[in-house]
């Protein structure tokens, strides 16, 4: 049983249980992710493209059935062992977006190949190529195989033009594998805050993937599939005309980074934060000062602090006070007594939901559900 059932079950359903929690606490805000899911797949519908949105978000299988249900083809997963958690939880319409490279992981590949329904994966390398082929070929069952291209991160993909040409027909040539489409997903714009200096730097890669699928066209390959894209993006890509699908993530809970993103170019925020973290004052024994018991084990701390948004005055703010504890930082002559809630921000969503094991699902200050996060630690 999970810990949060065992603690926390008995208050689903009780209104005000939310103040009951033990904390630190994941907690869903049900209408405001609801609300997201619903706009981004109301933005595909009317942009004409599809969504496969990335599961590396929130690796819930909950959260991917409420997806697929608004419209989407499935889910992307970063790695093996979430597809792995996810097609056990019966979710289908799966896309690995990293390669997998080792013989005991390719053996995995094609048992979860022969497991679920629509599987693709990415390859880079001929020699993976060559090895996904013997594979796929030895269990009977075709492998789609989406080529990634390198939009300039030089993390994963093809950056050379013409080896893109090159391991498309490799793919093609392969008995047991069907050439899918392209990959082009670029990471390192996501976050660029200023909608001019983003719309800039992707027209430019976006002409360049637009060439190379029309070189695939010609060359008798067209790509059936070009996925990539992300919350930071999406509303540029999506009207190029050059994506069929969108990896969008973050959008279904939003954070401190994304808050600071301007998506749509005219300063509004589209989507709401569903995704909180409740913590509570133990300690308030200096002026000026609370500690609360949510400290660098509780959130990602790759990126800002996170931002208090209910539960202190105005003009307080948080900072990390170690491993196990959190500092609010209050406003002259204010106070917080100990036993009180703070709601924060998480600052990177993904990696501060893998700390934890599971979601807790309120619809304003009632618990009405809790959900475990399927692939959690499922990193390899």
């Amino acid at each position: 049983m999970l810990e949060a059932l065992r603690l926390h079950g008995d208050l689903i359903g009780k209104q005000g249980s939310r103040r009951r929690l033990n904390t630190p606490a994941l907690v869903i805000d049900i209408e405001a992710l609801d609300a997201n899911i619903a706009a981004m797949a109301e933005f595909a519908r009317r942009h004409k493209v599809a969504l496969r949105p990335h599961s590396k978000t929130h690796k819930s299988a909950d959260i991917a059935r409420r997806q697929i249900k608004a419209g989407a083809l499935g889910v992307c997963c970063a790695k093996l062992g979430e597809a792995e958690a996810l097609s056990e939880a019966g979710i289908g319409g799966l896309h690995i977006t990293s390669a997998v490279v080792t013989p005991q992981g390719i053996e995995r590949l094609m048992a979860l190949n022969a497991a679920t329904r629509g599987l693709s994966m990415v390859a880079d390398d001929g020699q993976n190529i060559d090895a996904l082929d013997r594979a796929a070929a030895a269990a009977k069952q075709k492998l789609n195989v989406i080529l990634d291209i390198d939009p300039g991160m030089h993390r994963t993909g093809v950056w050379n033009d013409a080896d893109v040409m090159a391991l498309a027909k490799r793919i093609g040539a392969c008995k047991a594998l069907h050439f899918a489409g392209v990959q082009f997903y670029s990471g390192r714009l996501q976050h660029v805050e200023a909608y001019a200096e983003r719309l800039k730097s992707v027209l430019e890669q976006t002409a360049r993937l637009a060439r190379l699928v029309n070189e695939l066209r010609q060359a008798g390959m067209p790509p059936a599939i070009v996925t990539g894209s992300g919350t930071g993006t999406h509303q540029i890509d999506a009207t190029q005309g050059v994506f069929t699908e969108l990896q969008v993530g973050s959008y279904v809970f939003m954070d401190t980074q994304y808050e600071a993103v301007d998506l749509h170019g005219d300063k509004s925020q589209p989507f709401k934060q569903a995704l909180q973290i409740d913590s509570t004052i133990i300690s308030a024994n200096s002026p000026g000062l609370a500690t609360a018991d949510a400290g660098l084990k509780a959130f990602a701390t790759d990126g800002p602090a996170p931002v208090l948004m209910k539960g202190a005055p105005e003009g307080s703010s948080y900072r990390f006070f170690g491993d196990e504890y959190g500092a609010v930082v209050l406003p002259e002559g204010k106070q917080l007594p100990i036993g009180s809630t703070i709601t924060c921000q998480p600052p990177h969503c993904d990696p501060t939901v893998n700390l934890y094991e599971a979601y807790h699902v309120v619809k304003g200050d009632t618990l009405v559900d809790i959900w475990p996060v399927t692939a959690r630690g499922r990193s390899r």
